[in-house]
């Protein structure tokens, strides 16, 4: 990846509605270069997809938590991982390093929701215990944190 696909890249996760057009005029190249670019770019799994930023608490999903999952000694945790596929408060679930497992960012419409969510996920084979810490406040999410320039060099 070159300092134009990061560009390119940067400026599709800001507007990913952007035109060929208006990213070209953004990073200096013509449209059709844009489009060929953004294509080889998708191939390579650079880019996976585009998505709306939707506002949790305007459709109901007020509560934000992390949940630590520790699995019991037994548990197979891709046999874990795949049950929490379908659990569908789960927004982010990640494999982690430490006591817990898992670590799972859900939304829930309020506490009753959470508690509710808790009740099945220690239901899950292979799930012990959970540990959870309500979000107070968010400060950013989806931060765009951009590779350094050294690194896109040896890409």
């Amino acid at each position: 990846m070159d300092t134009v696909d990061a560009s390119l890249v940067a400026a599709l996760r800001a507007n990913g509605r952007a035109s060929y057009a208006e990213l070209g005029r953004l990073v200096g190249l013509s449209g059709p270069s844009i489009q060929e670019r953004v294509r080889r770019l998708e191939e390579r799994g650079v880019i996976t997809g585009y998505r709306a930023t939707v506002n949790q608490a305007a459709v109901g999903l007020g509560l934000t938590a992390l949940i630590g999952l520790v699995l019991s000694d037994s548990a197979g945790h891709e046999e874990v991982g795949a049950r929490l596929e379908g659990v569908a408060e789960v927004e982010d679930c990640w494999f982690i390093a430490g006591d817990e497992a898992y670590m799972l960012k859900v939304r829930v419409a309020d506490v009753e929701g959470l508690e509710r969510l808790l009740g099945r996920l220690v239901r899950i084979e292979g799930v012990a215990r959970t540990r959870t810490t309500l979000v107070i406040s968010t400060r950013f999410e989806d931060r765009q944190v951009e590779p350094a320039a050294a690194e896109l060099v040896g890409s």
